[in-house]
């Protein structure tokens, strides 16, 4: 197979008019020649740090999605799967992946779960770290969100890095906000990598001490702006990431789209798709091929460098899209389930006080952090009631692997003016994560979630939406298309019920994240990421 276009060569920074010749999967050679063909040959891109999970979608249906904007590899944490199921959890992702041409390249989750204040539904320890890497499946260790650990020397934590060390893959950072000797120990420990950074110094000194930085831009998670001002100095030590997708933003685009718009600051091009293409292939030692004779046939036709709209992409020397259509076959797949409550009742959302003020989350539009701030209590009959007039709703987490009373917090940001949205989509643990205006409400969201054990919802009296997730209560068994279409009518009917934010449901899956600070709610118990403790709801 011959295939004529511009070859844009990022190894020798230059764009020449030339043939490509594919045989047997890789690329046999490339020879420059005149022709009138004005389309762009170049490397496929590639997500530097995702959890497929959080798109909703089994590995093959996200590669049937992703293939469409030139993505042709990730690297891929299963952490979500992992908390929910274990190991097992992480090779049912492997597995699926295998089914497709697009390039997993999974790692092992270092943090299962996230910290000792949660109730997941599985434990990987060091042993268990240990025999992953050992698996030439498992590329490296993924994010080490346990970062005082690393910092106080917790002998299990630095026992997993040992080993990463030893089975010599690289070992992923989750560090938001740190800096000074904190981070100098983080780094000096063998972490590699960071994508949490969402300020322009933070990020600039992690890429002083020689950490590489990833540019993340997610359905939730944006720190494109903010970093991006880096990438023409530091082009050799940066990439790009979505982390957190859900699939009706998958529908639209992907890498390319972050490609686009650095582009249209007026940075290199070469610099950029060195972020996109280059660096996550070398850095993890990926089986992906960079457009050179002799590599893997893995590469993309775009229109332009400008907007970089995907003509084709292949995969192995295999066509896998064409002009926004996806030829990657579905493939059969189980439904793997830890979904173990009952469900609930409107008393078991009730919290008594007689407190004046409460601790209140206050959440951010495009962020994982939140902040700590102090609100008028409201309540009725003694019971504290979602204030909707201030917008400080009642929010909960309920344990999903076993019967338990919820536990109850107070939220700002999210805007509700009637109804309540839910999911078992809730980082890490995956418990069930709920915001509403009234008890009743909450109550409703939630059962609907049990009874289809797991999914998305949203609720306004008698009116309600779901997205059931029956694979480990995080992931559809629907195609992508259609995962996407009923996740956009639940976001729409978020929104339709107050919420002002772009991603209500993306946002909400993180106010369980303790490891983010600085406050935050998990099943056991309100808790504040600065330090690293539970605190009371009432001042």
């Amino acid at each position: 197979m011959q295939i004529l276009g511009q070859i844009v060569d990022l190894v020798n920074r230059r764009i020449f008019s030339g043939e490509v010749t594919v045989e047997n999967g890789k690329i046999k050679s490339i020879v420059e020649k005149n022709h009138t063909e004005k389309l762009y040959i170049l490397p496929g891109f590639v997500d530097a740090h995702i959890h497929i999970e959080s798109s909703m979608l089994v590995p093959s249906e996200f590669a049937r999605l992703a293939v469409v904007h030139g993505t042709v590899a990730t690297i891929s944490d299963p952490h979500e799967i992992a908390n929910v199921l274990g190991s097992e959890g992480v090779f049912y992702m492997i597995e699926n992946g295998k089914k497709v041409p697009l390039k997993f390249h999974f790692g092992a989750p270092s943090c299962v779960p996230a910290t000792s204040f949660e109730t997941a539904g599985a434990v990987i320890d060091a042993n268990g770290i240990r025999d992953l890497l050992a698996s030439p499946d498992i590329f490296y260790l993924a994010e080490m969100m346990n970062y005082p650990g690393v910092i106080f020397d917790d002998a299990e934590v630095l026992k997993k890095i040992e080993y990463a060390k030893l089975a010599a893959k690289p070992i992923d950072g989750h560090a938001p906000g740190l800096r000074g000797e904190d981070l100098k120990k983080y780094i000096g420990a063998g972490i590699s990598t960071d994508h949490e950074c969402f300020t322009h110094d933070e990020a600039a000194e992690k890429l002083a001490l020689g950490m590489k930085v990833i540019v993340r831009e997610g359905s939730a998670a944006k720190n494109f702006d903010a970093l991006i001002d880096l990438l023409p100095e530091h082009f050799e030590n940066m990439m790009f990431c979505s982390d957190d997708k859900h699939p009706d933003d998958l529908i639209v685009g992907h890498i390319n789209q972050l490609c686009a718009r650095a582009v249209a600051k007026g940075i290199d091009v070469f610099k950029v798709l060195q972020a996109a293409c280059v660096n996550p292939v070398k850095h993890y030692n990926m089986t992906v091929g960079l457009l050179r004779e002799h590599d893997a046939a893995d590469f993309i036709l775009v229109e332009d460098l400008k907007d970089f709209k995907v003509l084709q992409t292949y995969i192995g020397g295999e066509l896998v899209a064409e002009n926004g259509k996806s030829f990657v076959e579905p493939v059969a797949f189980e439904t793997p389930n830890n979904f173990n409550i009952s469900k609930k009742d409107v008393g078991d959302f009730a919290i008594k006080s007689s407190a004046s003020k409460i601790r209140v989350i206050e959440a951010f539009e495009g962020q994982l952090i939140t902040n700590e701030i102090h609100c008028p209590a409201k309540t009725d009959n003694g019971n504290l009631v979602s204030d909707t007039a201030n917008d400080v709703l009642k929010m909960a987490v309920v344990n999903r692997y076993r019967n338990e009373k919820p536990a109850i917090a107070f939220i700002k940001n999210f805007g509700l003016k009637r109804g309540a949205i839910a999911s078992s989509v809730a980082h890490d643990c995956h418990n069930i994560v709920v915001v509403g205006t009234s008890d009743e409400e909450i109550c409703k969201a939630v059962n609907l979630i049990v009874e289809h054990r797991g999914g998305v919802c949203a609720v306004d009296g008698d009116q309600s939406k779901v997205l059931g997730l029956p694979v480990a209560g995080i992931i559809s068994d629907k195609d992508g298309w259609e995962t996407g279409r009923l996740y956009q009518e639940i976001d729409a009917m978020a929104k339709a019920l107050g919420s002002p934010l772009k991603a209500p449901f993306m946002t909400l899956s993180f106010m369980a994240l303790l490891v983010i600070p600085d406050l935050k709610l998990s099943d056991k118990g309100l808790f504040s990421g600065k330090s690293f403790a539970f605190v009371d709801l009432e001042v």
